[in-house]
């Protein structure tokens, strides 16, 4: 069975989140600063992804997200209460970077990177919440569809450059000495 291309997504949105029939505004793009993407790549929310491909060019669009087509339940057992000692950077409590509502970057055992939200600091400790900031939310999202079409091969292969490492704005030539000299200019 042949796969669907990917598509280049873009679309100029709001992100409310909805708790007993009240909206409340979490984010918003700009037509300066649209959200775009490609599709297939895990960029986007997969139901969001879903919605938006069926739609054509200028569309308007107005949907729900329930939180399993979303960020997920919140689980309760996400929050752990940490040593202050993990949070230690030459023998001093870092200060500067944990404090209640930071989002921090953490080491499981694996050494598999994620992102935590402090939520109390203590004497005895640091409280983190694993869980995303919008699990167990319902989302709706409006907004304008800005572009639906086919990517070329090579926005699909600076997207992979760009999920793997690689400068997202050169087409991949920050390595050999073309940045800046009629690549991208902008990679550091």
């Amino acid at each position: 069975m042949d796969k669907a291309p990917n598509k280049l997504i873009s679309v100029v949105y709001q992100l409310y989140t909805v708790t007993d029939g009240e909206k409340t505004l979490q984010e918003q793009t700009s037509t300066d600063h649209p959200f775009e993407f490609i599709t297939g790549f895990g960029i986007a929310l997969d139901a969001f992804e879903q919605q938006l491909m069926k739609l054509e060019k200028g569309t308007a669009f107005d949907f729900t997200l329930q939180p399993g087509e979303a960020f997920g339940d919140y689980i309760p057992e996400g929050v752990h209460k940490l040593g202050r000692e993990l949070f230690t950077v030459n023998g001093r409590f870092d200060n500067e970077n944990i404090y209640p509502e930071a989002i921090i970057r953490m080491n499981d055992a694996e050494d598999h990177q994620f992102m935590a939200r402090v939520v109390k600091v203590e004497a005895d400790g640091v409280t983190i919440d694993t869980n995303h900031p919008l699990a167990g939310k319902t989302l709706n999202f409006t907004g304008t569809l800005l572009e639906n079409r086919d990517a070329t091969d090579e926005e699909v292969r600076k997207t992979i450059k760009m999920l793997t490492g690689g400068c997202s704005g050169c087409g991949g030539h920050c390595g050999d000495g073309h940045c800046g000299d009629g690549g991208c200019g902008d990679c550091h």
